[in-house]
């Protein structure tokens, strides 16, 4: 079941969103830029929070969650805690909404049109945790040239 594949996926990648956090030796470099690197941790970690809970929560999950999206990139100086807890909170929102979707509903279309054309919500699924994964990848990148 793609569900139960997707649920773990989620859940090891929104940990190691948390790790990354957790690793910054100085909690005011989570805010940092320099140069081309426009976006901190701290604004992709919000970013990251507020897509999810949007797209699986309001539109899968009718949490009734409303996006900021202009403050997912202004916000500043959130302690790491209140981020480790939005991403704790995140990961149960997903598990919980992933648990009440069954294979049939995965195979239908997906509620909003986000690109050019319909999609089903198991692609849009995929297609999050390759979004998540990819801002992953810069925040880790951020952490090692930025945190010292």
């Amino acid at each position: 079941m793609i569900t139960e594949s997707l649920k773990s996926l989620y859940n090891r990648d929104l940990n190691k969103l948390k790790s990354e956090i957790e690793a910054y030796q100085n909690e005011e470099n989570l805010w940092k830029i320099d140069k081309s690197i426009a976006n901190s941790t701290g604004n992709l970690v919000l970013h990251l929070v507020g897509n999810l809970n949007h797209f699986i929560g309001t539109h899968l999950g009718n949490t009734g969650y409303v996006r900021h999206r202009d403050l997912e990139f202004s916000l500043k100086d959130i302690p790491r805690t209140e981020l480790i807890e939005k991403v704790e909170a995140t990961a149960t929102m997903i598990d919980t909404v992933l648990s009440q979707l069954s294979d049939d509903d995965l195979k239908k279309e997906y509620p909003l049109v986000v690109f050019e054309s319909t999609m089903t919500t198991d692609y849009f699924l995929i297609h999050l945790i390759a979004h998540l994964d990819y801002h992953l990848g810069q925040i880790n990148y951020h952490r090692r040239l930025l945190d010292y």
